[in-house]
């Protein structure tokens, strides 16, 4: 239910209504240019990561892995970057 409620949130296919095709000639795809349009795309993608971190904070157990006891920090967010790549490449 998570996962598919942060791709209605983030406006991901199949709930991408907000970005239709006989929608794209008005609202901010032509009101603003160059940085603001830039702007509205970083956020999009921002939500997108934030979106992956929780869901491996809430249900794929952070920075752990099973079987293995991991310490270092380093290690830790390494492994935590990994994960929350993974879930980000089944947005995109």
């Amino acid at each position: 239910m998570f996962l598919i409620s942060s791709l209605a949130e983030t406006n991901r296919a199949p709930y991408d209504l907000p970005e239709a095709e006989s929608e794209l000639v008005a609202g901010y795809n032509t009101e603003y240019s160059a940085f603001g349009f830039a702007l509205f795309f970083l956020g999009e993608y921002c939500n997108m990561i934030l979106m992956s971190a929780l869901l491996v904070v809430f249900f794929l157990g952070s920075s752990s892995l099973p079987f293995f006891a991991v310490k270092g920090s380093l290690l830790q967010g390494i492994i935590f970057g990994s994960k929350t790549a993974a879930v980000l490449f089944v947005f995109v």
